[in-house]
């Protein structure tokens, strides 16, 4: 995997980053930083990036499962060290899972598998930060319902 990250220049601190799969990403610093606030901090990256990699292990695991998933999101919070470097210390993963019929169990089996085994970025960050997952299943009935609002099972 590869990356090269510019800096734009004067007078901000803003960077370009240029992903090796040919993708832009630009980040930006707190204006108390000498930056102008226009893109996220690159560590709110690194929590949104972790995010994105175990919701994609949930779904892929859950669709191997068998379960009928329809939308998977995950609300982190996190706690950052005080003096540099500013690790992350705790981050809260809530994981609101969607679909037809889903499982508690195969839910719950499949957001551990992701930390426990698949998931490179909260392996690294579970190094210095305390990890918590909490999760909820919404049920989603919108396409059981015909147009004459009669349940279609």
């Amino acid at each position: 995997m590869e990356a090269m990250v510019s800096w734009t220049g004067l007078p901000g601190m803003s960077f370009l980053a240029q992903t090796g799969s040919g993708h832009l990403v630009c980040m930006d610093g707190a204006v108390d930083g000498g930056g102008q606030n226009l893109a996220p901090r690159p560590m709110e990256l690194v929590l949104a990036g972790t995010g994105a990699c175990t919701a994609y292990d949930v779904v892929l695991i859950l669709r191997k499962s068998g379960q009928d998933i329809r939308n998977c999101q995950v609300k982190m919070s996190s706690d950052r060290a005080e003096e540099a470097p500013k690790v992350f210390t705790k981050i809260n993963f809530h994981f609101i899972v969607t679909g037809r019929k889903l499982k508690p169990n195969l839910v719950d089996r499949a957001i551990k598998l992701s930390h426990e085994k698949y998931c490179s970025a909260s392996a690294m960050l579970g190094k210095t930060a305390e990890l918590v997952f909490t999760w909820e299943i919404v049920d989603d009935v919108a396409d059981l319902i015909n147009p004459e609002g009669q349940s279609a099972d």
